[in-house]
């Protein structure tokens, strides 16, 4: 049935517009309209730019029940002629627009029973009760002073009458002693005319006084009205927050109350294949609804029709048997298995959970960044003010503060899901960004740093500056838990005046032993804001693509940029799983700095309209969503201790047996650690120097090498001269532990862990390394 097609109403002073959700049919599901409460009538258009020429369907709200289904959705309908299915974007948004259309009914029918009375406006026969007045009492008093306006008025009209009369009559006097001549007669006509205008001043004078107290009454009224009116409104705007406080509440009850119903249901019925058609409504009724505003998402979420649930009532079942089986236990480790003696069960090593808190110094940051505008960070000479005790390598080390999500991935028995748990891992890594404003230190080269955390986690990692310029350090992580992780990273970043961009360059590997999948995925970038003028804060924004190179499979992850103007949540992360043809799988939600969920799609569809650059989006209907990952809180006092988390205070913690390369070995980072911020920036400036020197003396090395071998062969002077510039000088360093080759997969030049870093540790030789410190 088409919808009916009428007149775009005519906007009034109480109208209320928005985007709403409408339910169309199984095929489209849920489409964006916007909709207008004006007059009485509720109407809608495919877009505001409809209002001008199209509206797609109204209700009259005098004869209109509204009706609520649950948090989000709200049935409006006429008699069963037509019934609007609609869908809010949250449960304050939906409480504003009941309460808008329930406001906009009574008066549309106050004003319908007024207009079938024969009575006129300013004398009422009937006296209706109006809300928030508290009854007939003062109902009485506004009746009674409408009447007495309206007898005012007719006063006027009369006044207004007489003066019309009288004004011609002198008129035509006027005229007619204007064509005499000065006879015996002009007496008379002159006497006349006098009566005239005399009676003329008294009926002028009457409207005079009339209108003075018209109007003294008016604004008698007027004050006690605006203090009714005011009082009214504040009354009205406790009311809406009540409901809204009262609507949480009973939808946060309902779900509590569905959720323990759920429970004993399953409890009861183990030997079940699949859920039932309450379940399923419960699903449906629990899944998370993204709304899609001015700044319209890719894509739009709405729950899954009951048929899905049941037709795929074993796929479900099918679905929950590939989750990862007991989660938990991945946590539960209070004791760790000595590798050497698998029977020997050894206490893990209690961390430290406090550093000095930050000294309280002040700088003047423009008098050093004025210079330094589009330059690059690496080369911008930076005193420890800026910095936090902690290096680059030891930074990008704290990417493992989610390692169980990887663990958990390698016991998934899909690919499409284990996905997800990398999705919400790449992801996991900037939530410790979110407050953390301080600038690392820039590793020097040959610099290293090794996480071992084998008896606690299950893992070890090494990371090593390869190069100077550009900066760039490799990461190799391997667990016994069945993955790998390596990664080299290069940071790009300028300086613009007001904000500071940080460009992460460089692909991330995760492999997995059991199924053999290789996932690869980049950073996005980050951007910190009032660098000059204001208090700091980080944004990050782009997109990443988790490629799983052995089965195609992809997960587009979107990091929204903040925008001031935008009503979405802060710092939000969508993204699609699709195998290798292009099918949707699983849809990812949440924040970057809070937590990610994750739910089943069951069908998908094109939608109806265009989004905001043309493009049309896609509709998902998915099951109920299940959070893959939350952050860590902080600890106690971070907040003067750099907002470092649990794993970044113990990272710089003394450790015997680590290589003289590590990090927890220099000086210029203990030093500002413990508060010596002067010695600290001495000392900083005592090991660029000393990286500097030996920089140098590479440079000569290779340039003497380069003469003697020249000097041993017999060549002319054209070969002379191409063999010069074929060994111009250049810096020769090789890393240790790492070996620059060609990445098999995404055909980079890379370094890649060669070996011998754990096994030299376990000797205690360390004889290949440089004396950087």
């Amino acid at each position: 049935m088409s919808e009916p097609k009428t007149p775009t109403p005519t906007p009034a002073g109480d109208t209320y517009k928005g985007w709403v959700f409408k339910w169309t049919n199984y095929i489209k599901g849920y489409q964006r309209r916007w909709f207008v409460l004006s007059n009485g009538l509720l109407s809608y258009y495919r877009t505001q730019a409809e209002m001008g020429h199209t509206c797609r369907g109204t209700i009259n709200l005098a004869t209109a029940t509204i009706t609520v289904d649950d948090a989000c959705n709200f049935v409006i309908s006429n008699g069963g002629a037509q019934t609007y299915h609609l869908k809010a974007s949250c449960e304050v948004e939906r409480q504003r627009w009941i309460t808008a259309l329930e406001l906009a009914k009574a008066k549309a029918a106050r004003m319908q029973a007024e207009s079938d009375d024969s009575g006129d406006d300013f004398s009422p026969t009937s006296n209706p009760v109006v809300p928030g007045q508290g009854g007939g009492s003062q109902n009485s008093e506004v009746q009674s002073a409408l009447r007495t306006l309206g007898s005012k008025v007719e006063d006027l009209s009369t006044c207004n009458d007489l003066i019309s009369k009288h004004g011609s009559a002198l008129q035509r006097s006027l005229s007619e002693l204007d064509s005499l001549r000065l006879t015996g007669e002009a007496g008379d006509k002159i006497r006349q005319v006098t009566e005239r205008a005399t009676l003329f001043r008294i009926t002028s004078n009457a409207m005079i006084n009339a209108c003075r107290d018209f109007l003294t009454l008016a604004q008698a009224h007027s004050k006690r009205w605006q203090k009714a009116l005011q009082a009214e409104r504040e009354q009205r705007v406790r009311l809406e927050e009540t409901l809204e406080q009262l609507a949480k509440q009973h939808n946060h009850l309902e779900r509590a109350f569905r959720g323990a119903a759920q429970a004993n249901a399953t409890t009861d019925n183990k030997s079940s294949t699949g859920p039932g058609k309450g379940e399923a409504s419960d699903e449906d009724d629990d899944n998370e609804f993204f709304d899609a505003m001015e700044e319209a998402p890719e894509f739009i979420t709405v729950p899954a029709d009951p048929q899905f649930h049941k037709r795929s009532s074993s796929n479900v079942s099918g679905f929950n048997s590939e989750m990862c089986p007991d989660d938990q236990s991945l946590n539960e480790e209070p004791l760790a298995m000595n590798q050497e003696s698998p029977s020997e069960l050894v206490p893990l090593k209690k961390r430290r959970t406090r550093i000095p808190d930050k000294p309280n110094y002040s700088l003047n940051l423009w008098s050093i960044m004025k210079n330094c505008i589009g330059k690059e960070l690496s080369k911008i000479p930076m005193p420890v003010n800026f910095n936090e005790p902690i290096s680059m390598l030891q930074r990008l080390s704290e990417d493992l503060e989610y390692h169980e999500l990887l663990d958990k991935a390698a016991k998934c028995q899909s690919s499409l899901e284990q996905m997800c748990y990398v999705a919400a891992f790449s992801v996991s890594s900037y939530s410790t960004t979110v407050h953390r404003t301080g600038k690392p230190f820039n590793p020097l080269l040959g610099e290293t740093y090794e996480l071992d955390r084998r008896r606690e986690s299950g893992y070890r990692s090494l990371c090593e500056q390869v190069s100077h310029h550009p900066p760039a350090a490799a990461h190799h992580v391997i667990s016994d838990r069945g993955w790998t992780l390596r990664q080299e990273i290069t940071v790009a970043s300028k300086f613009r005046g007001k904000y500071l961009s940080i460009m992460p360059l460089g692909t991330i590997h995760a492999i997995f032993e059991k199924s053999n999948n290789h996932y690869t995925w980049k950073k996005v970038t980050t951007t910190v804001h009032n660098i000059i003028v204001g208090k700091l804060w980080i944004d990050q924004s782009g997109e990443i693509d988790v490629v799983n190179h052995t089965t195609g499979d992809r997960c587009h992850l979107k990091f929204a940029p903040y925008s001031y103007f935008s009503r979405d949540v802060a710092r939000k992360v969508t993204g699609v799983v699709m195998d290798k043809d292009g099918k949707a799988h699983y849809v990812l939600s949440g924040t970057w700095d809070e937590k990610m969920e994750f739910s089943r799609v069951m069908q998908s569809s094109r939608g109806g309209e265009n989004g905001t650059e043309g493009k049309q989006k896609t509709v998902y209907q998915t099951l109920k969503a299940r959070e893959v990952w939350r952050r860590n809180p902080l600890p106690e006092g971070a907040e003067t201790m750099y907002y470092f988390t649990a794993l970044a205070l113990s990272l710089n913690e003394q450790e015997e047996g680590v290589a003289p390369t590590d990090s927890r070995r220099r000086p210029d980072q203990r030093l500002m650690e413990d508060g010596r911020w002067e010695e600290a920036n001495a000392e900083k400036q005592r090991l660029e120097e000393k990286q500097r020197s030996a920089r140098r003396e590479r440079e000569r090395e290779a340039a003497n090498q380069r003469t003697a071998s020249q000097s041993e062969e017999a060549v002319d002077e054209d070969s002379i001269t191409d063999s010069s510039l074929k060994y111009a000088p250049h810096d020769t360093y090789k890393a240790l532990w790492f070996e620059r080759c060609e990445d098999p997969i995404t055909g980079e030049q890379v370094h890649i862990y060669r070996g011998g870093y754990w096994e030299a540790k376990e000797r205690g030789s360390w004889e290949g390394c440089a004396d950087i410190f």
